[in-house]
């Protein structure tokens, strides 16, 4: 037992020693970035050591003792240099990448999954969406796991900012439904109680527990060291103790950056036990005093360790471990220390401390030294075998497909996913739909009779039997389609999860996420965020736009139109007909799950259109030739002799547009009709002819042949400068028609009239510049 013991504390002590060597290296990152590196222009770098600091034994802990090569960590934003030394004592970083820090081509502000060179499983820095991200990345490992087997086991970490709990994405995440159930999520909180400004004023941890309780959580707290735990155990520790858990957090923060003399006096406070805790620490000499007061549970490895054996897998889990903001660095516990840097002095003395040369930051541990045997153990205990590149044939291009009579764009979805699963089966097992409750009112409802609904274990469908049930919600691990709560950020959260499996497990899905257009843009954020991170997905926003009249302003999206042309990572597309979806769809699927992959954002609309307005070309090569330019950004759609003006719409008003033609034609000006199906790609196609962009643009000479220039109308059931950067291309005078403001109910045509997009107001525009 005794020689057990000797190897328990020579363990504990090479684990403080690396322990110490990731608190060095993540602050002299920092510091080089700041006061080394020359910095000519005087902007800002930053970094955050304070908040490095305070995790550091939080992830020596788990790194060096915890870990296995299929779990995952997240990493909070701030700590980001902490990864990277983690990373470099591993092996996994060259020492060259250590000084670039927020330096181009370096290493990145916060960890990147796609942008960082050392290895990092999720990319953080919007607050929230990193901790989340391991909640959906063990959905789609499981669903990987379900469908194609492969995936293996493994916890999901998240180390999370107790202030990043603020968040509302946290919250939307752990009420859903299905989370309980993932034993394998792991939480780790690092509560140093200081968020950017100040020190966090009330005692949350005891509500914060409770609400992790409620959603079905194991909740496991580290507050105190051994060393505090220790004095708890004397005549009078029951006291302290309580003086210590009922203190403000204002008031510990401040002890801390007390002095003996101060803590002598100031700790016993002054209620009833005053001088039972006076008496307690009065025998303590100072630096044991000091360390006392700091000494919480998240700094101790051993208090760690035990922890980290204690999460039961058979649920989620959330650790609370307590900790000091810039732990070992002379900023501790200070109120403003956030983004606070050591000065040179204050990186010497800390140098000194850690057994560093300062003139040679970056050195190792020396060789055949514990604390090297042990860095090369963890690397090679954590090492995974390489991903295999992915091979999944490419979906069709074209179904074959003329649709006759009337039909809407949403509808049209449900159709293409059906085709896909009689024409190419093998791809229509890669796709998984996600929708927020809202799969029968967007027209899914034949897809999730088809494939059914993905669950962790087959439940029973008490409806089955009913004979006026339509939409049967036969849930089973084998189902393709995922059904959330009505939280649109934990849809685009999970697709970019599941648009990762080709990276992760060399299994690709093809992901795509339904939901009303109305709430793209509170989806926006988190979904571009996840397309930053490496995730592909497509995103289809319907009904749209104010053709949904009848829904009034609340519903009637607006600015979504031109989200393609702004957001990087992804092509957008709004098709007028039915057979535009097929295409744009397919194409879209195609660069799914690949290397040079990205995403897309579909926008469709409930208005029944009349789908002979399409004229798609009988002759196989002209349907071909329509088919290339539907993908590629448009086409012709009405040409003339010789225009007076052309008149370009896009999506649902696109049926105006061609009345507006005829009618014109009555009056003696000839219009062409061009149909936009990607002001995305056209915008694309025109940086690139401007050398700003690689980017084909043939497109353009296609939909706008010089010879063939004239005044332009553009025209879309959105904002009009989605389309008006299109004058641009042969330099004309152009009206743009949209909307411009808050819609109303009303009937489609009154709506339309409202706000200028009817057939009426796109004659009047095309004559104002006929006559110019």
């Amino acid at each position: 037992m005794k020689q057990m013991a000797n190897l328990q504390v020579a363990a504990g002590d090479t684990l403080r020693e690396i322990e110490r060597r990731v608190l060095w290296l993540a602050s002299a990152m920092v510091h080089e970035a700041n006061r080394v590196r020359p910095n000519p222009s005087g902007l800002k770098v930053g970094g955050h050591q304070a908040s490095s600091a305070s995790i550091v034994s939080i992830m020596t802990a788990l790194w060096f003792g915890h870990l296995g090569p299929q779990d995952r960590v997240s990493v909070k934003p701030h700590a980001s240099p902490v990864l990277h030394a983690i990373n470099y004592l591993l092996g996994e970083l060259e020492e060259s990448y250590l000084p670039t820090l927020r330096a181009f081509g370096g290493l990145q502000s916060y960890p990147s999954r796609t942008k960082d060179p050392d290895p990092v499983d999720y990319s953080t820095g919007s607050v929230g969406i990193g901790a989340t991200a391991t909640i959906w990345g063990a959905l789609a490992r499981r669903y990987v796991g379900h469908a194609f087997g492969g995936a293996g086991t493994g916890r999901q970490y998240a180390l999370v900012g107790d202030a990043e709990l603020d968040e509302g994405a946290v919250w939307e995440a752990i009420l859903e439904p299905g989370v309980r159930e993932l034993g394998e999520i792991v939480w780790i909180v690092d509560l140093n109680r200081q968020s950017l400004d100040r020190v966090i004023p009330d005692i949350a941890a005891d509500r914060l527990r409770g609400m992790f309780a409620a959603a079905g959580w194991q909740v496991l707290t580290v507050k105190y060291g051994d060393l505090l735990e220790g004095l708890f155990a004397r005549p009078g520790g029951d006291a302290l103790r309580e003086r210590i858990d009922r203190m403000p957090n204002p008031e510990y923060q401040r002890l801390l950056r007390c002095g003996p003399a101060e803590l002598h006096e100031r700790l016993p406070g002054t209620g009833p036990d005053r001088g039972t805790i006076a008496s307690l620490i009065s025998d303590l000499d100072d630096a044991t005093l000091t360390a006392a007061i700091a000494d919480l549970g998240g700094h101790d490895l051993a208090a760690l360790d035990r922890a980290y054996s204690a999460i039961d897998d058979d649920r989620p889990t959330v650790i609370f471990a307590y900790t000091v903001k810039g732990y070992g660095l002379p900023t501790h516990s200070h109120p403003q220390n956030h983004s606070s840097l050591l000065t040179t002095a204050q990186m010497e003395e800390l140098a000194a401390e850690s057994g560093i040369d300062p003139a040679h930051p970056w050195t190792g541990f020396d060789s055949g030294s514990a604390a090297a045997r042990l860095c090369a153990e963890t690397a090679r205990r954590l090492r995974r075998p390489d991903v295999p590149a992915p091979e999944v044939a490419a979906p069709p291009a074209d179904f074959g497909r003329v649709p006759a009579g009337t039909a809407t764009t949403q509808a049209a979805l449900g159709r293409v996913l059906m085709d896909l699963t009689r024409s190419a089966p093998q791809i229509a097992r890669r796709v998984v739909t996600v929708s927020p409750d809202v799969s029968s009112s967007t027209n899914l409802g034949g897809w999730v009779n088809k494939v059914g609904v993905w669950s962790s274990r087959e439940r029973p469908d008490w409806f089955a039997d009913d004979p006026e049930t339509i939409l049967h919600w036969r849930e089973r691990p084998t189902g393709q389609h995922i059904e959330l709560g009505i939280a649109e950020t934990n849809l685009v959260g999970l697709i970019g999860e599941l648009g990762t499996t080709w990276s992760r497990w060399g299994e690709p899905l093809l992901p795509i996420g339904v939901l009303y257009d109305p709430f793209v843009q509170r989806a926006l954020e988190p979904w571009s965020f996840g397309i930053y991170a490496g995730g592909q997905s497509i995103l289809v926003g319907t009904p749209s736009g104010v053709s949904l009249a009848s829904e009034g302003g609340a519903h009637q999206s607006i600015t979504t139109p031109s989200l393609g042309i702004e957001q990087p990572g992804c092509v957008s597309y709004e098709p007028a007909f039915a057979i535009d979806v097929e295409w744009t769809l397919l194409e879209c699927l195609a660069r799914l799950g690949r290397p040079d992959g990205s995403s897309a954002y579909l926008r469709l609309s409930t208005r029944p259109v009349d789908q002979s307005l399409a004229a798609v070309p009988q002759d196989p090569a002209a349907r071909e030739r329509r088919r290339r330019q539907v993908v590629a950004g448009g086409y012709p759609l009405r040409r003339t002799a010789s225009p007076a003006v052309t008149i370009a719409a896009m999506g649902a008003v696109v049926p105006e547009a061609l009345a507006a033609a005829a009618r014109l034609a009555e009056n003696g000006v000839d219009a062409d009709v061009t149909c936009v199906t990607s002001p995305d790609l056209l915008m694309r196609a025109l940086r690139a002819r401007q050398g700003n962009q690689e980017a084909p643009s043939w497109i353009l000479d296609r939909l706008f042949p010089a010879h063939r220039a004239a005044p332009l109308v553009t025209v879309l059931d959105g904002h009009p400068h989605t389309l008006t950067f299109l004058a641009t291309i042969n330099r004309v005078p152009t009206i743009s028609l949209g909307v411009t403001q808050f819609g109303q109910s009303g009937s489609m045509e009154d709506v339309y009239r409202h706000h200028a997009v009817d057939a009426d107001a796109i004659v009047r525009a095309a004559l104002d510049l006929a006559e110019t």
